[in-house]
């Protein structure tokens, strides 16, 4: 199912003329329960346009359209082994207009104040969904980002933020999913990603003993050749993110096929890999994570939204 150029011009307008539409859309749309039948999750991410990531590759503005990306989110969550989405308000607000978030899980991004490249890169403050509106919009939870460098001093109020936000949402029984990752200073001081599987399970472990309840806490982290070390710093549900399409998707896909053989690794929550794939063929990417989460057998027999 495609957006049209049609429905997306009703959509422009309804930003001006109808502007309640768009959190009302959200507010009313149709729920499910959070783990689903068999309590794996294929999510799709569509929040980096929140924090400036709107290149890949080579083309900075590869991810920039608008029209494109709820484009391709609607033929994902076209799918009945697609679960739900992760976004910021806007993009929420937009596909549930759209009318496809009805029996989809919806969870709001919250703290995109890192913008990527900045100076402060990762005084990842909330800038998206706070608490009370990931409740009062009818969202199943929250995400967090915990980049964690051991030379940055904003990462100590990250912390801080990221545990006073999974207390509040545990109290109302919603999701806490964090984004734990560890990074590094390069010789320039640009904030970069810490490819260690030990740095890795480091930060799963600090992850999980954040907040005064983890009743509700997921975990979102890379695909690692060492999963069961990674994921087994933890109890909690962990969801793999997928990478950058443009190097290569192979060795992605087998990461997560060897993950999810680890019994706390609960599927995907991938944006780039399925949305932006590299030979441009969405539903083929797609079908190739549905059925690392949910082999033919196991969908057959009842998974899924």
């Amino acid at each position: 199912m495609s957006v049209s150029a049609e429905q997306y011009q009703d959509l422009l307008q309804a930003r001006v003329f109808t502007p309640d539409a768009f959190p009302q859309a959200l507010i009313a749309r149709t729920r499910r329960t959070a783990q689903g039948a068999d309590g794996n999750l294929l999510l799709i991410a569509a929040d980096h346009t929140a924090r400036g990531k709107i290149s890949l590759g080579k083309d900075p503005l590869a991810m920039s359209d608008r029209h494109t990306l709820l484009d391709r989110l609607s033929r994902c969550l076209a799918s009945p082994q697609v679960d739900g989405v992760l976004g910021s308000a806007d993009v929420l607000e937009e596909l549930a207009f759209l009318g496809l978030l009805n029996n989809k899980l919806a969870i709001g991004t919250m703290n995109r104040g890192g913008i990527i490249g900045a100076t402060w890169e990762l005084d990842d403050r909330v800038t998206a969904y706070d608490v009370d509106h990931v409740e009062s919009m009818g969202l199943d939870g929250g995400k967090t980002l915990l980049r964690i460098d051991y030379d940055d001093p904003a990462v100590a109020q990250t912390i801080e933020t990221v545990a006073s936000i999974t207390t509040a949402l545990a109290d109302r029984k919603l999701l806490s999913m964090i984004e734990p990752l560890p990074y590094l200073k390069d010789s320039q001081g640009k904030a970069i990603l810490n490819t260690s599987d030990e740095a890795l399970t480091t930060v799963v472990a600090i992850a999980s003993g954040l907040g005064s309840s983890s009743a509700y806490t997921w975990l979102k982290v890379p695909s690692s050749d060492r999963m069961a070390e990674v994921a087994g710093a933890t109890s909690l549900p962990v969801l793999m993110l997928g990478g950058d399409p443009t190097q290569g998707v192979d060795a992605i896909f087998d990461r997560w096929k060897t993950g999810m053989s680890v019994p706390n690794v609960r599927g995907l929550l991938a944006g780039r890999t399925l949305l932006y794939p590299a030979e441009g063929d969405v539903e083929k990417a797609l079908e190739r994570a549905s059925s690392i989460v949910r082999p033919p057998a196991q969908a057959t027999a009842g998974g899924g939204a």
